[in-house]
């Protein structure tokens, strides 16, 4: 890193079903962002549009575009007019019959610097992507841009440390975690906390094991069941800019559209590894069966 602090944003909205106005209200954060120094923005998960993934329908898939493409495009003016790097989260149509839950980075002249695929695809109630998503073949693969190397991951990759580890290992200035998650209503309310809490918990743990700053956008609302199966998800908002050592930077509260802007040290990193060196003492040699699916 050549610059030894950053001003970094992020947008927390909710989404209907008009893509124009979502990516309507998406800009209109950016700009909130930078007005207040940003000079990174990241958007939430699948930020054009609802979360159609809590049912399998077949009508969802002309919402996918390609990259390049006219969300891209959009995007990648803001990125030009305003001298920021964006980071966004696409529903991409690679092929006929492929598709994936894309993250896109917008670099400082509009161009893209890179994407990320997402690895780890969810299929559980109301979260049903393994019907849309291909799952992702980039590897964990940092994206160069004029403000650092973001190790952008998305949602469900969050609650993994070997891809916030990987993304540390190939030199990553930053993790940066786009996110839809949320609560089921007929939940009660300490499972709800519970779940709230194990989600930020990892995140933390993340920023410390690697000694890196985190970023979390996620989805604020309720968005209905179409097939009415469920009470819909009552996405619990709460994005986040996470210290080095876990500290909590600046927090969104979890039933309301907000924009986060804080700075982040990257000195700190070096600083906290040479105090704290887990990569030094990392046993390289002695990690061989976590290639296993489970040791039997």
């Amino acid at each position: 890193m050549s610059n030894q602090s950053l001003n970094v944003g992020l947008v927390q909205q909710a989404c209907g079903g008009n893509r124009d106005a979502n990516l309507e209200a998406s800009v209109r954060g950016i700009h909130r962002a930078v007005q207040q120094g940003a000079q990174l923005v990241l958007l939430q998960e699948l930020h054009s549009s609802i979360y159609f993934c809590q049912t399998e329908d077949a009508e969802h898939f002309h919402l996918a575009e390609s990259i390049p493409g006219p969300t891209t495009e959009l995007l990648g003016r803001v990125a030009a007019e305003l001298g920021i790097v964006i980071v966004a989260s696409l529903f991409e149509r690679r092929a006929s019959g492929l598709y994936h839950n894309t993250a896109v980075v917008l670099d400082i002249d509009g161009q893209i610097a890179g994407r990320y695929r997402k690895m780890h695809i969810p299929d559980d109630p109301g979260f049903y992507e393994k019907y849309y998503f291909t799952p992702g073949d980039l590897g964990f693969e940092p994206v160069s841009t004029a403000v650092g190397k973001l190790g952008v991951l998305v949602c469900w990759d969050q609650w993994y440390p070997e891809a916030a580890r990987l993304m540390a290992l190939a030199g990553a200035d930053l993790l940066l975690y786009p996110t839809a998650i949320g609560w089921d209503d007929r939940d009660d309310r300490q499972e709800k906390l519970r779940q709230q809490d194990a989600w930020q918990t990892i995140q933390r743990g993340h920023a410390v094991a690697n000694c890196l700053p985190v970023m979390v956008c996620n989805r604020t609302g309720l968005e209905t069941d179409p097939s009415g199966r469920s009470e819909g998800i009552r996405f619990w908002g709460s994005s986040c800019i996470i210290g080095p050592q876990g500290e909590l930077l600046a927090q969104a509260g979890t039933d309301q559209e907000d924009v986060l802007v804080a700075a982040i040290d990257f000195a700190r990193t070096e600083h906290l590894r040479q105090t704290w060196p887990f990569l030094r003492d990392r046993r390289i040699d002695a990690y061989q069966e976590l290639l296993k699916r489970f040791r039997d």
